[in-house]
This record gives structure tokens, sequence and C-alpha cells, in this order.
């Protein structure tokens, strides 16, 4: 595979950054530590990321990346990604701040897709409007939360998009009505098409004064800090609830508390003491120690149960390529 430089001690070229700068001003970074973007804080250097503004400057950006045959991947707020310790040898396109524009005209809500999930939540509830409540703990972005259908309570963040703006493989714009976007529970068409989020209009047909929608979100809230980790850095949930494993003996945090993993380590990766579901980063934790507890983890589990738990967590190898966690081998 084609990758930014060949050997570490290489520098990506003066030539490609300008002109990537000529298309996004002001949103060119170069050896980037990905431990500083990354939730998890874990992962190398990265030669390159690229920050697009609005959704023309990424239709622009991927048209000459792929007219240039150089190799990308995109990233929002990066809660359920593990970067690999080597870094990252291709451009990473991440949609956020830059991408965080909104605006409210009745009861209609458009956005860019960098918006920070929390911040919405509490704009659109300022202005009275009531039913997007349950996302108000989810950290992550507008776009992430439409790609997964996001939400939580069972409820899901597609009963209120109206359409969604999105850039294809070859930088073209297309506007997908909802019915297009293919809503089901936490699944939408853009996890398969290759299409990048770039803005979407929403509808929130019913209306409610501003403190009792706060009172409920401030609820959403309390119940989430009450159950999940929050001290330590960590990318949210691990791993999958399995129907199967579910039934027979609960969600997974029971299933690998039983096994004793509360407190496990593997250098600086731990098992939270609170949710063992969760693995903490106790400080400067490896891409490849996460890595081994999870594998670990999962042959346990398969060993008790018979069924496979699977990684919630994707990771991403130095040449951009995005797996669940539990496939990668070490």
């Amino acid at each position: 595979m084609q990758t930014l430089r060949k050997f570490h001690n290489e520098k990506v070229s003066d030539s490609l950054v300008n002109d990537l700068e000529e298309i996004i001003p002001g949103g060119v970074s170069t050896e980037v530590n990905l431990s500083s973007i990354s939730r998890w804080e874990i992962g190398g250097m990265a030669d390159c990321i690229v920050r697009p503004s609005n959704s023309r400057e990424v239709s622009s950006l991927v048209k000459y990346l792929r007219t240039s045959d150089i190799p990308y991947i995109v990233i929002g707020s990066t809660s359920n990604l593990l970067f690999s310790d080597k870094g990252l040898r291709v451009v990473a396109i991440q949609i956020g701040d830059r991408m965080s524009d909104f605006q409210i005209i009745g009861n209609t809500v458009w956005t860019q897709a960098g918006k920070w999930v929390p911040g919405l939540a509490r704009n659109v509830a300022r202005a009275g409007l009531s039913g997007i409540e349950h996302t108000s703990g989810i950290p992550g972005t507008v776009g992430g939360l439409i790609c997964m259908n996001g939400g939580s309570q069972r409820k899901g963040i597609g009963t209120h998009v109206k359409s969604v703006k999105a850039v294809s493989a070859e930088g073209n714009l297309k506007t997908f009505t909802n019915g297009e976007c293919e809503f089901e529970y936490r699944s939408s068409v853009f996890q398969d098409n290759g299409y990048i989020i770039v803005e979407s209009e929403m509808e929130f047909s019913e209306q409610k004064e501003y403190p009792l929608i706060r009172d409920e979100m401030l609820e959403i809230l309390r119940s989430r800090r009450a159950k999940f980790p929050q001290r330590l850095p960590n990318c949210g949930s691990t791993f999958i609830s399995n129907p199967q494993i579910y039934e027979k003996y609960g969600p997974p945090g029971a299933v690998i508390e039983e096994l004793g993993y509360k407190g496990y380590r593997k250098g600086n990766a731990v098992v939270s003491d609170e949710h063992a579901n969760f693995i903490n980063n106790e400080g400067n934790a490896k891409a490849s120690d996460v890595l081994w507890l999870i594998r670990r983890i999962q042959k346990d589990v398969y060993k008790k149960t018979g069924f496979e738990m699977k990684a919630e967590v994707k990771y991403i190898d130095e040449f951009g390529k995005i797996r669940p966690a539990h496939l990668i081998k070490q």
C-alpha cells in the first residue's frame, strides 16, 4: 500500500503540504502525536491530519486525494478508536471543531457533522425543542451519531433526521432523505457506503419548557456518571453486548467481572474497577497492551460461555486499515 513516507525519519513532502493548505487553509497539521487527539490518549505519530471547515473543502480534498492516489481515512472525535503505536502513514481527515456550525429555525435544526453531540443537545434544549435529550451524555460528533444512529434509552437520532449531506468516495456531494439513510437500531447506510457525512437537517416537533428538558438531561448525565468510569482516559464500552450471552449470563461488564478481570492490567492498560467493560489508560498505555487484554478477555469469555464477544472498539493500523479490535492478532 502506498503511504506518505517509507521511513519514520522521512518528512511528508512540502509540495503535498502546500497542496493541502491550498484546499484546507489553516487546517493542515503534520507530525501529530495521536495520543493528543485520542480519547484513549494512545497512539504513535500521524504523518498528516487535515481538518476541513465545510462541505466544499471536504469535496475538494477527497477529489484531490483520489486523483493523486493518496490514501486517507476519516475520523471524528475518536470515541471508539484505538490508534496503532506505530502511528499513521496515511492522511487522516478529521471532522471536528472546524466543522461545528449549527442553526435553529423554528423546529428545524441544521448542523455540520463536526458538532459535539452534548453541545448540540444543550442548544436544542435551550430552544425549547424536545427529542434529543437522550444524546446528552454521548461523547462524539453529529456525523458519528448519525452514522451509528446513536442514542440511549433504546432511542436513535435517525427518528429526527430529515436529510443528510455527504461526500462520496469520488468527492461528489449528495443529499440523502431520511428513507435513503436506512436507519435501523444502531445502524445506517453510512456504515458501508463510503460517504463522509458533512451536514444534517433535523426536525423536532415536540416542545417543552427548557427547565423540564434540562432536568431530564441532568438525570441522564447523573445516571451515566454513576454507571461509567469518568476519571481516566478510556474509549467507552470495549465489547458489544451479545444477545445470546446477555440472556444466559448478563451484559459484557458482568461476564468480564465474573471472570475476575476487574483491576487486571497489561502495562498501564487496566480493566476498570468501576465497570469491567471499560479499559482505562493509567498513563502511557500502549495499543498493544489494550489489544492483549481484549484478546485474552475474549478467549476466556468464549471458554465460559461458548459464544464470541466482539469488540465495539475499532483498531486503526499504521496504514489506515480499520478493523474490530478483537480481530487483531499480535
